[in-house]
């Protein structure tokens, strides 16, 4: 049976738990009551970030047996409504069943997708991905190019093939987030000019993009800011999330000139569209 190098980490908020453990590149998180857990795809990165988080919280190194984990997660999670986009967690969702939204809409230009629950991030249920999610629906993507960096579990350029974007690229560096988002694609076919491959954004130039999203941590944003202003050449847009209030000044400061034209706040976390 497979196994996945995990840690179990209690007493911080699990959104600050996330934001200190981007830099060892999980793949996928698990509240379960009081403790977060946290998968990763290899017992070292696993072991570096238990040896980093261990100063500030109790942190428990774990090997997690399969267990249909994603069937398990599908079992509790229910659709979420992001303006025109309906977030669904499995195909079959019986149409008599609720969604769990604060805003649900029953407009007849509504698009649904299925994103199932995997090893890779973004279902639509935190704050950051429906950020960026609001935030795709604030740019013409008609005939756009669309580039997303750590696309998880392909969520973002999914949505915005659906949006009318000419072309989606989703790119991430786990092998595992891929295999996701491959198979989210699968689940939805309207999609079509959407393709996923592996890159690291620290150590490749990105390939040219209209828009770029970047649903990533305010410190790995200030990190990547000059190769993803690259991207987006001298007429694009950048669409980022991940970034907690209290970095807020700091994440719009390192996109200068280009210009913060929308954001929004939402349990603590910031979206920005920046513009050059």
């Amino acid at each position: 049976m497979k196994k996945y190098p995990a840690i179990d980490v209690t007493g911080g908020s699990p959104d600050l738990i996330l934001a200190a453990v981007d830099d060892f590149a999980p793949t996928a998180a698990e509240e379960r009551g009081s403790i977060l857990r946290v998968f990763f795809s290899t017992p070292s990165a696993r072991n570096a970030a238990r040896s980093v988080l261990s100063a500030r919280w109790s942190v428990t190194a774990i090997d997690v047996p399969d267990e249909n984990w994603a069937e398990r997660s599908q079992q509790s999670l229910t659709p979420v409504t992001i303006g025109r986009l309906r977030i669904l967690p499995r195909a079959d969702w019986p149409s008599n069943r609720g969604d769990d939204s604060a805003t649900t809409t029953t407009d007849a230009n509504r698009i649904d997708i299925i994103i199932q629950p995997s090893m890779g991030f973004g279902t639509g249920h935190h704050a950051t991905t429906r950020l960026c999610l609001r935030a795709l629906q604030e740019v013409d993507l008609t005939g756009k190019t669309v580039l997303d960096v750590g696309t998880g579990s392909g969520i973002l350029a999914i949505a915005a093939s659906r949006l009318g974007a000419a072309s989606a690229l989703g790119v991430d560096n786990d092998p595992d987030a891929l295999e996701s988002a491959a198979g989210n694609l699968l689940l939805n076919p309207e999609a079509r000019h959407t393709a996923f491959e592996q890159a690291d954004l620290m150590t490749r130039r990105l390939p040219p993009a209209d828009i770029v999203t970047a649903n990533l941590t305010g410190v790995l944003l200030q990190r990547a800011a000059a190769s993803l202003l690259a991207a987006i050449g001298s007429d694009g847009t950048l669409i980022v999330s991940g970034i907690l209030t209290e970095e807020r000044e700091t994440v719009r400061d390192v996109f200068e000139p280009a210009s913060v034209v929308w954001d929004m706040e939402e349990q603590g976390w910031i979206g920005m569209v920046v513009k050059r």
